[in-house]
């Protein structure tokens, strides 16, 4: 059982990383070959390669099941006609209302029967309704609610999201999610139709949020609520990101989302109910044992709250695997419990098949698989807390080449921090949680807040030590696969010969440097950050990251969004030089975040004294002016403009300010332009238009028109014109005319919007330029 399951694993995940979708014919023979497999192993006598026939006809038919669901998920697709158009469409909203710094955002369930046939959108949609002022009428908080059925004037696209190396890959969690597309909810043109809409699905989404806004009401400015609200409905928003650094610091966060122990202990106490009740009835023991009784109320109440809690993985794969041993104790039949994993597993699959795109996926299913290798049978042997202890270094030692590949880190203090906190929230605070949601006293809410604040006091402590966690750059799946055997060896029972050499296998992961380039060669990351514009260099032995893309909202940024995540992902744990061309928001706003979550060596800006990164750099600031040269590991850089330092009074357009970089590696040059406009570019052209010669320029001012005049793209002689622009940006980046421009000069044009990350290798070899969503093909991106 367990072989086949993972075959069919492995057949959906090949699926699911694959470039395309197989053709028809490669499909008919993924479906003919599986079944072929599937008969002879019916068919054959025993002992005659049926489990290998077994095994193929699993991997090719979860194959060829991915891709047909696959098909069909795609198909639902806004038509490229629809983007950006206004339509009216009627539906439900059917998830909890997320709050956003301006308004709100939802999933919202059109209903076909009241849309339109003309109007062929996505039957599920990812909105957001701001409040602000359109065409001079302010348009207040909007109050939308789950369950209620509405009619919206909506202007829609199609799925889009940033594409960088290693980064989060937002088109893919909208398929994962079945959204289709996103979109924005036009002022003005809403109706509430129906306070509740009927439906099971959506009258528990408005159960959660009625739930949600007791707690807020009930403990409002507490700082814990959030973690609360997680344990009881799912709801992972109101956790501020300081308390999420915090527990993944610690490794706990599994704690915060509705994890399997939380279901299976809810399980066992209703159980452990209804058997003392049961037994007390003996019309009802004669009818049916107690111990049956016990074991259904137990599924039965898992169920509900992997309903009220969102329905995630980790509580899927604990319902289905309780609902699995249910069945065999009411059948009176013995599963082991490998099996039962696997059918979990296998059910999680057949339902989603995306389920594989999610980390939890593997996580859930990995922590269970370990302690399932590592403690079947010896853990009740041990003492209590010896017991917790060797619980959680089993799910941390095991858990490590995963956590290393997802997020480039993992906590060194994670058994010790679990074997405190696992107690108190699973044991104490979860359960006073579901109480209050569902008998709202005070008491309650005020005692779970208290413990859980309480019991977080050490937690916090393991985080601010400063050896807490492990970070690194990401592995290559090679080393995450040699480790797996390592980790497994490791987790073997004491007194296994040699157990130690398990280790081994660990050194080369954990020990894993990227390549770097190679002395007097420069590798340039153009990142895709939206409307905006970052950059990485990397040098043989440096690290210079040039703007930080911008900020999208009070508590959310590029530079901790986008850019952090992929520096520490490449490995970079400093910064040489932290280049901030101007103070504009679309290239400065993620400066902040770099700043503190990284050591930065020198700051080189054109900011206002008063600017936050400014004060916070102190000595290591530097102002930006033309002439600054220095070179690292034969690779060159020369500061263009401005022409002498930014003083406080300037008067001149921010956009004057910009920092000119050009980069000489490897015989070859780079221009980073950020927003410089014509006059700059005339006096650039005017003092010395030799210098502007380049084979790749970073296009100025995002191909505004009010730059990449004919005189400055003339001088440049560049055979690689890069745009950096957001999708469908309100700007409407590039310009046609400046588009044209480019092109009418020789040069090969791309853009960060339709190639994601244009990576820039400039090598003794030549000159390459490679668009991310090229590198990395996924079958869902356009």
């Amino acid at each position: 059982m367990e072989i086949i399951c993972i075959a069919w694993l492995a057949g959906v995940a090949l699926i699911q990383w694959a470039p395309a979708l197989p053709d028809p014919l490669a499909w008919a023979g993924l479906v003919l070959g599986g079944g072929v497999g599937l008969i002879y192993a019916m068919l054959a006598p025993p002992g005659r390669g049926r489990r290998p026939a077994l095994v193929l006809a699993a991997l090719l038919l979860g194959g060829a099941y991915t891709a047909w669901r696959a098909e069909l998920r795609l198909a639902d697709a806004l038509p490229l006609a629809l983007e950006g158009q206004e339509v009216e469409v009627s539906g439900v909203v059917a998830s909890l209302p997320q709050s956003l710094e301006k308004g709100v955002r939802f999933v919202f369930e059109v209903e076909p029967d009241t849309t339109p046939a003309s109007i062929p959108v996505p039957r599920r949609l990812l909105l957001a309704w701001y409040r602000g002022w359109q065409e001079d009428e302010w348009y207040g908080n909007p109050q939308v609610h789950a369950g209620e059925r509405w009619r919206f004037t909506l202007r829609l696209r199609r799925p889009h999201g940033s594409v960088n190396p290693d980064g989060f890959d937002f088109e893919a969690w909208l398929l994962e999610q079945d959204l289709r597309a996103t979109g924005q909810v036009r002022p003005g043109k809403a109706q509430r139709l129906e306070v509740l809409a009927p439906g099971l699905g959506y009258r528990i989404e408005h159960w959660r949020e009625v739930i949600r806004q007791r707690f807020l009401e009930a403990l409002p400015d507490k700082p814990y609520a959030g973690v609360l609200i997680a344990l009881a409905v799912g709801d992972q928003r109101a956790i501020p990101p300081a308390q999420w650094q915090m527990f993944a610091t610690t490794g706990i966060a599994h704690l915060v989302a509705i994890s399997g122990m939380h279901i299976t202990l809810l399980a066992a106490l209703l159980g452990r109910l209804v058997h003392g009740l049961w037994a007390r009835f003996p019309a009802l023991v004669l009818r049916w044992p107690a111990r049956q009784a016990a074991v259904l109320a137990g599924a039965l109440g898992a169920w509900a709250y992997c309903l009220l809690a969102g329905w995630g993985i980790p509580a899927q794969r604990t319902l289905y695997m309780l609902a699995v041993g249910a069945l065999a104790l009411l059948l009176r039949r013995e599963l082991a419990a490998g099996p039962v994993l696997a059918l979990a597993l296998g059910v999680v699959l057949l339902i989603d098949p995306w389920a594989v795109l999610a980390p939890g996926f593997w996580l859930s299913f990995g922590a269970v698989a370990c302690l399932f290798w590592a403690l079947g049978g010896r853990l009740g042997a041990e003492a209590g807390w010896r017991a917790g202890l060797r619980t959680q270094w089993v799910v941390t030692l095991g858990l490590l080449p995963a956590m290393l590949i997802l997020f480039q880190q993992f906590s060194l203090v994670s058994p010790l921090a679990n074997a405190l906190a696992v107690p108190l929230i699973s044991f104490l605070v979860t359960p006073l949680a579901l109480a209050y949601a569902l008998l709202p006293l005070q008491m309650l809410a005020d005692l779970a807040h208290g413990l859980l604040a309480w019991g977080m006091v050490p937690v916090e402590w393991l985080a601010r030590w400063p050896g807490a966690q492990w970070q690194q750059a990401r592995p290559p799946l090679a080393l995450v696969l040699l480790a797996l055997p390592g980790c497994l060896w490791l987790l073997l029972p004491r007194g296994t010969p040699a157990r130690w050499l398990g280790g081994l296998l660990l050194v080369p992961l954990v020990g894993w440097t990227p390549p770097r380039p190679a002395p007097g060669s420069a590798r340039v990351t153009l990142l895709d950050v939206g409307q905006g514009l970052a950059v990485h260099v990397a040098t043989a032995g440096h690290d210079l990251v040039y703007d930080a893309g911008p900020a999208f909202s009070a508590e959310a940024n590029s530079g901790e969004r986008i850019l952090l995540p992929y520096l520490r992902a490449q490995g970079v744990r400093q910064l040489d030089e932290f280049i901030i061309t101007h103070p504009d928001q679309d290239h400065a706003g993620g400066a902040e975040s770099v700043f503190l979550g990284l050591p930065v060596a020198r700051v080189r800006a054109s900011l206002p004294a008063s600017h936050p990164v400014r004060l916070m750099a102190g000595a290591a600031y530097q102002p930006c002016a033309a002439g600054q040269r220095w070179v690292w590991d034969g690779v060159g850089f020369e500061v263009l403009s401005p022409r002498g330092a930014v003083e406080e009074g300037d008067e001149r357009k921010t956009n004057a300010w910009s920092c000119v970089l050009r980069i000489d590696a490897a015989g070859q040059r780079l221009l980073l332009t950020a927003d410089m406009e014509a006059p700059t570019e005339a006096e650039l052209v005017a003092a010395d238009p030799a210098a502007l010669a380049a084979d790749v320029v970073v296009v100025p001012h995002h191909g505004s028109r009010t730059s990449s005049t004919p005189p400055f793209i003339a001088a440049t002689g560049a055979r690689w014109a890069l745009f950096p622009v957001g999708y469908r940006n309100r700007f409407y980046h590039p310009h046609p005319k400046v588009w044209a421009a480019w092109g009418a000069a020789g040069a090969e044009r791309l853009r960060t919007d339709q190639g994601g990350a244009l990576r820039i290798h400039m090598e003794s070899d030549g000159l390459r330029v490679e668009p991310w969503r090229t590198v990395e093909k996924r079958y869902w991106r356009d």
